[in-house]
């Protein structure tokens, strides 16, 4: 899938996976570096934030908006995945006070890969939100195809008010 980076034309590996399929096998790693698999995000209705690089602005300031969306939502599980090491996501963390949402890497591109959503070009995964029911079908999904732009919040939070439990 071509994506842009200021405006420069990018690659990923390539479809994303598509509204209505089940999310491929992966594993990522958590802040304690244990693996976590595509069953393990695949509990209840879940969040998934995906951004390039954890330590960069809009990155961040996404990561800290779902955050404080989090309070809103008792039966729904909300991630951010990114190619940073778990080490990178806790300095983040504890610099930024974030203390709710669970950080998850991606550093062996492992998901990004198997996603369609892995940049090669500078191993980063493109930025993109991903809705999953508690089978693992993804339910709703936003790419954004300019890298240095914010996410849909409004559109993905009306999703999770609408289908919470």
């Amino acid at each position: 899938m071509e994506i842009t980076r200021h405006g420069t034309a990018i690659m990923t590996n390539g479809t994303p996976t598509a509204i209505g399929e089940k999310l491929p096998a992966f594993t990522v790693k958590d802040a304690q570096g244990h693996s976590l698999t595509t069953q393990d995000l695949s509990q209840r209705l879940t969040l998934i934030s995906v951004v390039p690089d954890i330590n960069t602005r809009v990155c961040s300031i996404s990561t800290k908006h779902f955050n404080e969306d989090m309070d809103a939502f008792d039966n729904v599980d909300f991630y951010t995945i990114s190619t940073n090491t778990p080490q990178e996501q806790q300095t983040w963390c504890a610099a930024e006070n974030v203390k709710k949402m669970q950080l998850l890497s991606d550093q062996n591109a492992d998901f990004g890969k198997a996603m369609g959503l892995f940049v090669a070009d500078n191993h980063t995964d493109a930025r993109s939100v991903w809705i999953i029911d508690d089978t693992g079908t993804v339910k709703y999904r936003e790419l954004i195809t300019e890298q240095t732009h914010e996410p849909d919040y409004t559109s993905a939070l009306a999703y999770l008010e609408a289908h919470q439990h």
